[in-house]
């Protein structure tokens, strides 16, 4: 976290990376996954002293909520396939590729 960041966006952040470890992220991803949000979510609020466009016109990260890696042709991401594969203790996840993961999975 930033230095100087509110307690808010310290629960915040802790929030969101437990999220996705609960997801299957890895700590790394997860905290990645966190800093990029609450940073966003700053630059929105105007607590940031830069922003770039996309985080000031796109819509909120709450508000998307993972569309875009689930909307379009390709549905959701390996990542989020295999970690799915993982919590279910599908045999054989590891050596699957997309389409073998959204296949065993019923996607």
């Amino acid at each position: 976290m930033p230095r100087g960041s509110s307690p808010k966006r310290e629960r915040q952040y802790e929030h969101i990376k437990e999220s996705a470890r609960k997801r299957g992220e890895s700590t790394e991803r997860a905290e990645e996954i966190a800093a990029r949000t609450v940073n966003k979510e700053r630059a929105r609020s105007g607590e940031s002293k830069t922003a770039s466009k996309s985080s000031t016109q796109d819509m909120s990260s709450y508000e998307r909520g993972g569309k875009r890696s689930h909307e379009g042709a390709q549905g959701p991401t390996y990542d989020q396939l295999y970690a799915e594969a993982q919590r279910r203790d599908l045999h054989g996840r590891s050596s699957m590729n997309k389409a073998q993961l959204k296949s065993e999975l019923g996607h």
